[in-house]
């Protein structure tokens, strides 16, 4: 049913573009096509019959295929030629000791920049209570008066120290580094 709607409608087409191009006949055999139920078209209707059309449709089919086809060997072709990988592991050689006996150079690190940053408390805010503050205006912390600041690199904790006051300038005294081990469990 859904195909003779699809027939009549793409006759339609075919009518109105013949009658936009002028021609008249080849409208009126579009039309008559379609007042005779979508049957076969006439001949002088274009030039093209069913079996000339499914002739064009199984070539075009058939030229898309191969090429898919030819598409799909070529990279076969290539994943073929291609090839993982190969890296030495130089894990034993970093751990092996120097033949000269000196220490490792590690003189290149020197000059990585790290952010430190001493953290005195945290809290949080609302918007509102945020926009309502003011000069003179007082945050409350989640920690008390006397325990120790955390001294954060690159955002992990390392330290903790207390506030101390150096030619009219903030500064940290550490008092606690933490160890590897905590900062490890740090990262978990």
């Amino acid at each position: 049913m859904s195909d003779d709607k699809d027939q009549d409608a793409l006759a339609e087409e075919w009518a109105s573009a013949l009658e936009e191009s002028g021609d008249d006949d080849a409208a009126a055999d579009a039309m008559a096509m379609m007042s005779d139920g979508g049957g076969a078209a006439p001949a002088d209707a274009g030039g093209v019959d069913d079996d000339a059309l499914a002739d064009e449709w199984a070539a075009a089919l058939a030229t898309e295929e191969e090429e898919s086809i030819q598409k799909e060997k070529s990279q076969g072709a290539l994943a073929a030629q291609s090839t993982d990988a190969m890296f030495k592991d130089l894990t034993d050689e970093a751990k092996a000791p120097r033949p000269d006996g000196t220490k490792r150079d590690l003189d290149f690190i020197l000059d990585i920049p790290l952010d430190v940053s001493a953290e005195l408390g945290r809290t949080k805010l609302l918007i509102n209570e945020l926009l309502q503050l003011g000069q003179g205006s007082v945050i409350e912390l989640n920690k008390l008066a006397g325990e120790p600041l955390e001294i954060y690199v690159n955002g992990k904790l390392v330290a903790r120290g207390e506030a101390v006051v150096i030619n009219e300038k903030f500064g940290v005294r550490l008092t606690d580094i933490i160890s590897p081990i905590e900062r490890v469990k740090q990262l978990a």
